[in-house]
């Protein structure tokens, strides 16, 4: 009896190849799946962006409808959201433009609804031993965080958004912000550099606490 080896299940980015393959070959719900798996993920990104959060769901409409224009030019030579993040960037960048508003984080953009979202860890996080010190403790630096990130510049905002709270490589930033990765690396580290100084000060104040 010949035995017959398992099948790996495909990765996500084969399964996003063969949703995009399938759109292009005319089946329209392929490409429902594609933007029911990135939509969350595509406005959070955008929140970032823009303070409005009545432009959110439309600059993420509009992305998703300019990626389903250009699908039939996606080649896979990158992974499909890290291609279809960077529309979503110059749309965003678009739209700001055009209404003649600069970018900036959404007060509630690090309190997003997802049960899995990283950017409400710090809050989220609390021990058995929490008390109402370690409470507004965790409070007071996750709104210095989102103030520091409201003051950087919008580039350095971009890129270390895309690395911290997306999880992108620096590579697929560097396609996103096309721009050298060398540049990517140079803006994380400014952007680190200017959160940690802003909550320096909080942790420090709370060394020899309980937490």
């Amino acid at each position: 009896m010949t035995l017959i080896p398992p099948v790996a299940a495909p990765s996500p980015a084969d399964t996003d190849q063969m949703l995009v393959e399938r759109t292009v070959a005319g089946d329209s719900r392929a490409y429902d799946l594609l933007v029911l798996k990135y939509q969350r993920r595509i406005q959070r990104l955008i929140g970032r962006m823009v303070r409005d959060v009545d432009l959110v769901e439309d600059i993420a409409q509009e992305t998703f409808i300019r990626a389903y224009r250009a699908l039939a030019q996606f080649r896979g030579e990158a992974q499909f959201y890290t291609w279809l993040y960077r529309i979503a960037v110059n749309t965003a960048k678009k739209t700001l433009g055009d209404l003649k508003r600069n970018p900036l984080v959404s007060e509630n953009s690090f309190r997003g609804g997802d049960e899995d979202d990283e950017t409400s860890a710090v809050e989220n996080e609390l021990t058995t031993a929490e008390t109402p010190e370690t409470v507004l403790a965790a409070k007071e630096i996750a709104a210095a965080v989102n103030s520091a990130m409201e003051a950087l510049p919008e580039e350095l905002r971009q890129a270390v958004t895309l690395r911290e709270i997306e999880g992108l490589s620096y590579e697929e930033i560097s396609e996103v912000m096309n721009c050298p990765i060398g540049t990517v690396r140079s803006r994380i580290f400014r952007a680190r550099e200017a959160i940690s100084a802003k909550v320096k000060p909080l942790l420090e104040n709370q060394s020899g606490k309980r937490w």
